[in-house]
């Protein structure tokens, strides 16, 4: 039976949804990877989370085990046989330590950088999540929920944007990798209000700076849970 390569706690993970054309993502797909849509439409997510309890192949590094981090991500999917796999690729993935964008960008190829973040949770009768980022801290997300979590309904866009298990690369030599993210169904706190500010264009470049002028599609928060990630392999051709 087959180790995962890397276990966490993911929780109190934030989406912040944009509808996109297809046509902004398509440069972006790896080999064989084909785009993943919600009733026609494509989004990506600027997400953000708490990654705890890590561990690399079973250890637990000192200072490494518990970090914020916020990426950019679309949704994809891969046919194998008759099965469809659905699964994500990301744009850019930020964290505030060092060895962990390096870990990433040698075992994955992932396109890990490093920036400084500080992040707070706030329970009362409401649920306040905080999350900044940058030198200075220009970036920010501040969403207030439910303290309550309700499942996700069946067929609803929380489940299309959560509910994919797949990652995939692109790799030298017209390559793709792909890796298995296993964990339960999340369940959900209803998002009562959002602020963002972030710089689209400073943070992923010309081709995503029209999201500093686009009004989220949707904000989803999840819950969490242990995750498993599993050792990246090479699709044949």
């Amino acid at each position: 039976m087959q180790k995962p390569f890397l276990t966490a706690d993911w929780h109190n993970l934030i989406m912040i949804n944009y509808e996109v054309l297809p046509a902004v993502l398509q440069p972006y797909l790896p080999k064989g990877i084909e785009l993943d849509l919600f009733e026609g439409k494509a989004y990506v997510s600027l997400v953000a989370f708490h990654f705890l309890n890590t561990k690399v192949v079973g250890i637990g590094f000192p200072f490494h085990k518990d970090f914020e981090e916020v990426n950019l991500r679309f949704y994809v999917k891969y046919k194998k046989g008759n099965v469809w796999k659905r699964g994500v690729v990301f744009i850019s993935e930020i964290v505030p330590k060092k060895m962990i964008g390096w870990v990433a960008r040698v075992f994955y190829k992932e396109k890990y950088t490093y920036a400084p973040m500080k992040s707070s949770v706030k329970e009362r009768e409401k649920r306040r999540l905080f999350f900044s980022w940058g030198e200075g801290m220009p970036n920010s997300m501040d969403v207030l929920t439910e303290a309550v979590t309700q499942s996700m309904p069946a067929g609803s866009k929380e489940e299309f944007i959560f509910e994919h298990y797949w990652g995939y690369t692109s790799l030298p030599g017209n390559k793709t990798g792909e890796y298995r993210v296993e964990h339960p169904s999340w369940k959900i706190y209803p998002v009562l209000d959002a602020k963002l500010k972030v710089d689209f264009k400073q943070l992923y470049g010309d081709d995503f700076s029209f999201l500093n002028s686009e009004k989220p599609d949707s904000v989803f928060v999840a819950e969490g849970s242990p995750v498993n990630v599993y050792a990246r392999r090479i699709l044949k051709s």
